[in-house]
């Protein structure tokens, strides 16, 4: 039995490292044709870094699907489950931070020569508020050591859960302003042509200030090539009231000029989002276009239904016991009075919606990184805000398993517990959901300003 259990455990091992290294080809292929499609320095560290974070957050989706799925032997999924958290671990608390700090100090002419030891200072410093962190919230039994997994995990998720509430709350509220049409700005071609119109007349009076700055400038410059040596005292005095009432006058004329620069900034970023309005307009008008309007109806009623509930789950200090699924599901059965294999059916569909939270998770957080990306990078700061975004993703990744153990039936959520440890749960579910409410609530505000100015911006130009 133990030869055959031995060749089992190979096996499961093989398939595996195999998937971990499918998945370390896709994140290496995700940094050179999106991250870093643009820069031609490439640090090869930061891309094994990236990569090996992505490979093994795509790894723990991967054991939650096999957990329900029942595939390879449970012994295996287990030591893979322990393996995989580990790495994930020493990756988020000792290597990434290790060299953020690294290539933070490297693009500091001063502290180049010593960046080694400059970089192991910014990683103690880092472990100090990582560990600090930990100490205001009720996030472990207190039976457990100083070095145990749990001290980590527990910290890792505070942060990821955090971060994983504020992306879900704005997102719930982005999502149906995006795709409604109800939303939109009404932009006609008269609108835009007016804008345009604006913007040409502010250039044209820039580039007719600017002539006349330079023609000022080439007379002064012409005259004093004449009147080398003013004769007498006289001449003196009229050669500096002149020169200043001059210079005086192109400093005017220069402020002038600075002040309609960026007016006729604001009015091309004015005629950008008013085009995009309208290509808006008129993709809501085809059938692609009135799905994703269906779509931002279903999502603003999800929006405030989670929205809802999690008031009253601060309110009330409630945590669900039973997954979404079964719930549902035993509801509808009772309501209906039919006979129904609510055990059968729940594992099923609990695996479809693990699976469909898996691919969002993974293609939203992919899609947020490479705007956030690209609206900060540059040639210096690049090596440095990968590394962050592999933090980042690791910890969200982390989070995510620590709260989908909800979304999972009973006999599902063992190994996810024995895994993670004997975490307080409960406060990781409310946590989410005061961080959601907050994140949710101050989208609205900010979305529902941003919707009312555009408007009144418009109608001043």
């Amino acid at each position: 039995w133990s030869g055959v259990g031995a060749m089992s455990f190979v096996v499961d091992s093989v398939i595996m490292f195999s998937s971990q290294v499918l998945f370390f080809g896709f994140g290496w292929l995700f940094f050179m044709r999106q991250l870093f499609k643009d820069y031609e320095v490439r640090q090869y560290v930061v891309q094994m870094v990236f990569s090996v974070m992505f490979a093994f957050s795509c790894t723990m989706f991967e054991l939650i699907i096999f957990e329900i799925l029942g595939l390879l032997n449970s012994s295996s999924r287990y030591f893979h489950w322990k393996l995989n958290l580990y790495i994930t671990l020493v990756a988020l608390i000792f290597i990434v931070p290790f060299y953020i700090g690294y290539f933070v100090v490297s693009n500091i002419r001063l502290l180049q020569r010593k960046r080694f030891l400059f970089a192991c200072v910014i990683w103690l410093a880092f472990m100090y508020f990582f560990w600090k962190l930990g100490d205001p919230f009720p996030i472990l039994s207190p039976k457990h050591g100083i070095l145990s997994i749990e001290q980590l995990i527990s910290r890792v998720g505070v942060i990821g859960v955090t971060l994983m509430a504020l992306l879900s709350g704005f997102g719930a509220v982005n999502c149906p302003y995006t795709y409604m049409s109800y939303f939109l700005r009404n932009v006609t071609d008269s609108d835009i042509l007016a804008l345009e119109r604006r913007l040409l007349q502010t250039m044209d009076m820039i580039v007719s200030k600017k002539k006349r700055i330079a023609m000022t400038r080439r007379m002064m410059y012409q005259r004093g090539e004449v009147q080398n040596k003013p004769a007498g005292f006289w001449g003196m005095i009229k050669s500096v009231t002149s020169s200043s009432s001059n210079s005086e006058n192109l400093s005017l004329i220069q402020q002038e000029v600075d002040a309609l620069e960026e007016l006729s900034r604001q009015l091309f970023l004015e005629t950008v989002d008013l085009h995009a309005t309208k290509e808006r307009i008129e993709y809501s008008k085809t059938f692609q276009g009135k799905y994703f309007n269906f779509l931002g109806y279903f999502f603003s009623i999800y929006c405030v239904w989670k929205i809802f509930m999690a008031t009253i789950n601060i309110v009330f200090d409630r945590v669900g016991k039973t997954d979404p699924v079964t719930r549902g599901i035993e509801i509808t059965v009772n309501y209906l009075g039919i006979q129904f294999d609510v055990k059968f059916w729940s594992q099923h569909i609990s695996f479809i919606l693990v699976g469909i939270i898996i691919v969002t998770s993974i293609r939203g957080l992919l899609i947020t990184l490479t705007k956030f990306f690209y609206a900060i990078s540059s040639n210096k700061s690049s090596n440095v805000i990968v590394l962050v975004l592999a933090q980042i993703m690791g910890m969200y990744f982390v989070s995510s398993v620590l709260l989908m153990r909800m979304s999972m039936p009973l006999e599902y959520r063992t190994i996810v517990t024995e895994v993670l440890g004997e975490l307080q749960f409960n406060f990781y579910h409310r946590w989410f959901d005061v961080i959601f409410l907050v994140s949710a609530l101050s989208s609205i505000v900010f979305l529902y300003l941003a919707h009312k100015q555009a408007p009144e911006k418009h109608m001043s130009f």
